[in-house]
């Protein structure tokens, strides 16, 4: 049961995933209690919740894929697994008292402020209206199924569905599928299925880099170390928090860690592909980091089984029954699995959000979107984003860099407490300026390879990726900067009234 009061909430957070949980337990922490989070579900975990699909996991050694307030964990596996990831974030939920805070099977529609009174307007899709004073998004990049569009796809009289989507109900034991797109959710389940289908066709748009994935269970013992000597699982942290942040290098403009890591990757092809003419189709001919690097021991092996055919040509139409590719070539199958990935350039959809004068964020951002250390937007006072614009890493713990951002927007919620303003709003000039350094450093970087990826617009803009390390991150968001934002005072005596 989500917290109550009869005045306008402080903070309205939507989304339960990892954003929304880890700047509940902030909140509280700073000692503001006031604020609900929202969540479109039955419960918690966002993506971990809808990505059921086998073999579905993180490719983010767990003792740094968790919050840093709760970091000893008794993790079963070096890379967690789903069940237990979602496990983590009811264990936080119960742990820290973020139940009470929470409303189920609410789902934002959008929200619209109010300048005079210096409060946002949220509708849920029921159509009841809740006050706040601050807004923030929790709702993340990888949260809405991306389909592909293809001619006929209406007309597939099989079974389709996508990999965020899992039917788990349909057995694919000697069945023939085709697997759409080879994106990270694919090549942890393609190996899966591989096992059971009769027929497995991978429709590849484009290959990606792979490296090896060190994945183990822990053992009696190492779970008794890490239970008994909490300070192991630190170091671990540490030691998994600095190899990440080397690998981002690799993207960041570093030559030689760059071809350092190409060399890795060529080499973890050549043993696993002995095949010249499939290790080809295999190799991708744009830069490491171009699209996200793939962590798997299964994948290339999985390609070289005699029930697999990876299908380069592309996919002209889907029929009745079929695939049919660029070569007029038909492949007959049972059922359509789609590992296409998610709409993670469309943030916020699709809601409908309005700031001052009724601006729109989706015409703000008609050209791509952009925020302030992916948190602010001009004209949208009081809001902020976690996971927004530019903040997903190539490399690293995104639930670190959720964490800068929890602190941050707890500061600025703080600072509004006391310093008695009705609202903030960044500055045109501050957002003017990032955005200027982001274009200048995405440059730089191997996310601006000729190679298509969820991390850039179709016109191959980076609206995904942050630019630097983690620790740069940290370092910029340690404490706000009050010059980029234009504070409002309070209204005369009659608008106090509404205040939170």
């Amino acid at each position: 049961m989500a917290n109550t009061t009869n005045g306008p909430l402080q903070v309205a957070i939507i989304g339960a995933g990892f954003g929304g949980l880890g700047l509940g337990y902030y909140l509280k922490k700073a000692g503001i209690e006031n604020f609900t989070i929202f969540e479109k579900a039955d419960e918690v975990g966002g993506t971990w919740r809808e990505n059921t699909y086998p073999g579905s996991g993180c490719d983010i050694p767990s003792h740094l894929y968790s919050y840093s307030f709760e970091p000893h964990y008794p993790w079963a596996y070096r890379y967690g697994k789903q069940s237990e990831i979602l496990e983590y974030q009811r264990f936080v939920t119960r742990k820290y008292g973020l139940g009470r805070h929470i409303r189920f099977n609410a789902e934002a529609a959008g929200a619209e402020f109010d300048e005079a009174s210096g409060l946002w307007t949220l509708q849920l899709a029921n159509g009841e209206r809740i006050q706040a004073r601050h807004l923030v998004s929790g709702v993340g990049q990888l949260h809405r199924p991306a389909y592909p569009k293809l001619p006929g796809l209406e007309r597939f009289r099989g079974k389709a569905f996508h990999s965020a989507r899992w039917d788990h109900d349909f057995d694919l034991k000697g069945k023939s599928v085709a697997v759409i797109g080879t994106g990270a959710s694919a090549v942890q389940f393609v190996p899966e299925i591989a096992k059971q289908v009769q027929q497995l066709y991978v429709c590849q748009r484009t290959p990606g880099w792979f490296i090896p994935k060190f994945e183990k269970a822990f053992g009696p013992f190492t779970r008794w170390l890490l239970k008994t000597f909490p300070v192991i699982h630190d170091i671990d942290r540490w030691r998994i928090f600095f190899i990440t942040e080397t690998l981002a290098n690799a993207y960041n403009g570093s030559k030689w860690i760059e071809g350092l890591v190409t060399l890795l990757a060529k080499t973890h092809m050549r043993i696993q592909v002995r095949d010249p003419e499939l290790r080809k189709r295999l190799t991708p001919d744009f830069p490491v980091g171009c699209k996200r690097i793939l962590l798997s021991n299964d994948w290339l092996p999985t390609m070289a089984r005699p029930n697999v055919e990876v299908v380069s040509d592309a996919v002209r139409e889907i029929t009745e029954d079929g695939v049919v590719t660029a070569d007029g070539k038909l492949r007959k199958v049972d059922a359509l699995i789609y590992g296409t990935g998610f709409t993670a350039t469309d943030f916020l959809a699709p809601m409908s959000l309005r700031g001052l004068g009724g601006r729109d964020l989706r015409q703000t951002w008609s050209k791509g979107a952009e925020a302030y250390l992916g948190m602010s937007v001009p004209g949208f006072p009081n809001f902020f984003m976690m996971y927004g614009p530019n903040t997903n890493v190539g490399s690293g713990s995104i639930i670190y860099m959720l964490e800068c951002q929890q602190r941050y927007i707890v500061q600025m919620i703080q600072a509004q407490q006391a310093g008695g303003w009705r609202y903030a709003e960044l500055r045109d000039e501050a957002q003017a300026a990032y955005r200027a350094e982001i274009e200048r450093r995405s440059a730089e970087t191997t996310y601006s390879g000729n190679c298509q990826s969820w991390y850039k617009t179709a016109e191959g803009r980076n609206t995904n990726n942050w630019v630097g390390t983690m620790l740069e991150f940290s370092r910029r968001t340690r404490q706000p900067d009050f010059a980029a934002y234009r504070t409002a005072p309070q209204q005369a005596a009659a608008k106090l009234s509404q205040a939170a």
